[in-house]
């Protein structure tokens, strides 16, 4: 039986902004991704994360919102309402985007924590494009990789009590593009981080 051949990996660190807890009763209104990297047989190579970059602020698709969710990223709904792009339009976009940038590589969404952004994206992509150029679990959660390198247990990781060393300069904003690259720059990190109180630095290509 011949060897499988395993295809290189581009981490896309994503975050997204929503107005409520769960997809459809509530509304994804804004997404944001950069490239984080590309992993293959010679290790994880980190990117240029402001190069390679996606924005976009979504119409809401229902009434019914959290204003506590709502307020966090600091966004109008009534702007949205009036100005957001169409979410179909958008995550067709996206997906675009996404194959457009992985080249020969295996799309990867990453995220921190990855559950509730991948909640909402994968269940957009579904709904409005029918497919998700991640496949159904393209996905890495930082939180358990941390968890697992460092060797503690994952509810108990957040950022707060990781090494400083690893954690990205840039300030947590809640604009989807900021905090998706912010993500992507502990994604590197980590990627190269032997769990030890002193890490690699990230190889840039």
């Amino acid at each position: 039986m011949a060897a499988r051949k395993i295809k290189p990996s581009m981490y896309i660190s994503v975050d997204i902004e929503a107005d409520g807890p769960i997809p459809g009763p509530y509304s994804m209104i804004s997404l944001g991704a950069c490239v984080a990297g590309r992993q293959d047989a010679d290790g994880f190579t980190a990117a240029d994360h402001l190069h390679r970059t996606f924005y976009r602020e979504l119409r809401p698709i229902s009434e019914e919102f959290d204003p506590k969710a709502l307020a966090v990223s600091g966004l109008d709904r009534a702007q949205l309402t009036e100005k957001g792009a169409e979410p179909g339009v958008a995550l067709r976009e996206f997906s675009q985007w996404v194959v457009r940038v992985s080249g020969d590589a295996q799309p990867v969404m990453c995220g921190y924590p990855a559950s509730y952004d991948w909640t909402f994206l994968y269940w957009y992509l579904i709904r409005f494009t029918g497919e998700s150029p991640f496949g159904h679990s393209g996905c890495l959660d930082m939180k358990t990789l941390y968890a697992t390198k460092a060797g503690v247990p994952l509810r108990s990781v957040a950022k707060g009590s990781m090494p400083r060393h690893l954690l990205s300069r840039r300030r947590h904003t809640h604009h989807a593009l900021d905090d998706a690259i912010e993500q992507a720059e502990l994604l590197a990190n980590l990627m190269t981080w032997d769990g030890s109180a002193e890490g690699a630095s990230p190889r840039v290509g």
